[in-house]
């Protein structure tokens, strides 16, 4: 018999998707995926809904009464990506949506016992202004900038005041992981340069514009920081910033990479990823026989993520982005993972699964 009933809201994106596989694969649990496109593993449940058409919500809670466990990690970004996060309409519309689900499943799940909802650094204004550096939990926050991250939580606080479930916020920063057609995933859309530039002969320059000391986080290890955190009385009602411990440039992981999709690294070469044509990914996909899909469907809107985190047009280094993960470990959460390893790990996924050309 499940222990838990996790139902995992945005199954098919980056976050959703490595939660989904973590919490398939524990033998206690009951899991449901709430996503576009049913997930691969066996024994998960996949409900298709629209978390903006509050009716359907309201009708679906009815089939959720036994859930234990929410993971909520849908997002609505608007076209252009960046440009989109300080837009009204996409700070109303996540707002809206967390509602939408919460709300009925609140009435309708009274074994409820936890909600995870990620955040991330825009939460400190990365995307407005240089960090204060480390990035803290509760002391950095730039609560005067508009943000959906503001609108879900007010409403989360809210809704749990004086009940006897609880949340945890986690703020990972910059996500790699296996997920396609997504807003923010780098694997497909380096994948698909990369690609591209093999068409050139067998020297992959770096891309982006100067560096920036940053950090990232494996999906898989935010995904047990996630089934750690449902169930740790030290994560109650708290907020913890996430990573793999580590930090990098992307000059200085460049050869990595090059390295992992078969390539040797050159000289610097800016270029704007968000140009990629579409001809040169399907003359990609045809000489490998790949089975990833046309450009689009591929990477989403990761081809200007992947400009936005390598600072394309930038000439002078940027201030750092590194966040504090003191409290987390402090809480119980120890894991750490090679930032370097991290992303040799996904390409070769992608690779094995040939949705990228072999090394």
């Amino acid at each position: 018999m499940a222990r838990k009933t996790v139902l995992v809201a945005g199954a098919s994106g980056l976050v959703g998707y490595a939660a989904l596989g973590h919490f398939a694969a524990a033998g206690d649990t009951k899991v449901i995926a709430l996503s576009r496109r049913p997930p691969p593993w066996a024994g998960v449940r996949h409900l298709a809904l629209d978390l903006t058409d509050a009716d359907a919500c309201r009708q679906a809670a009815e089939s959720l009464r036994d859930v234990t466990h929410l993971v909520y990690a849908a997002l609505f970004e608007l076209p252009g990506l960046v440009a989109g996060w300080r837009n009204d309409r996409q700070i109303e519309t996540n707002g809206r949506m967390l509602r939408n689900l919460l709300d009925p499943l609140l009435r309708a799940a009274p074994g409820l016992r936890h909600v995870t909802l990620l955040q991330g650094t825009k939460a400190y204004g990365v995307h407005v202004r240089p960090l204060a550096v480390p990035a803290r939990e509760g002391r950095s926050e730039m609560r005067e900038q508009p943000n959906f991250y503001w609108v879900q939580e007010d409403y989360l606080r809210g809704a749990q005041a004086g009940r006897d479930w609880h949340f945890t916020i986690l703020r990972p920063v910059l996500i790699v992981g296996e997920a396609i057609g997504g807003a923010m995933n780098l694997i497909p859309a380096l994948g698909a340069h990369a690609a591209a530039m093999r068409e050139r002969g067998p020297i992959l320059p770096y891309p982006g514009g100067a560096e920036r000391v940053s950090q990232a986080v494996d999906a898989g290890l935010l995904a047990r920081a996630i089934g750690w955190a449902g169930d740790s009385p030290a994560a109650r009602n708290e907020t913890f910033n996430i990573t793999n411990g580590d930090v990098f440039t992307w000059p200085n992981i460049w050869p990595a990479i090059a390295e992992a999709v078969g390539m040797r690294p050159g000289p610097d070469e800016p270029f704007l990823l968000q140009s990629l044509g579409r001809a040169d990914w399907d003359r990609a996909r045809t000489r490998f026989a790949l089975e990833s899909p046309a450009l689009p469907d591929f990477v989403g809107l990761s081809l200007e993520y992947a400009d936005y985190q390598m600072r394309y047009g930038h000439n002078e280094p940027g201030a750092p982005a590194i966040v504090s993960t003191v409290k987390i470990q402090q809480a119980g959460f120890h894991e750490a993972m090679d930032t370097e390893a991290m992303f040799r790990k996904w390409f070769k996924v992608f690779q094995q699964k040939r949705l990228l050309p072999p090394p």
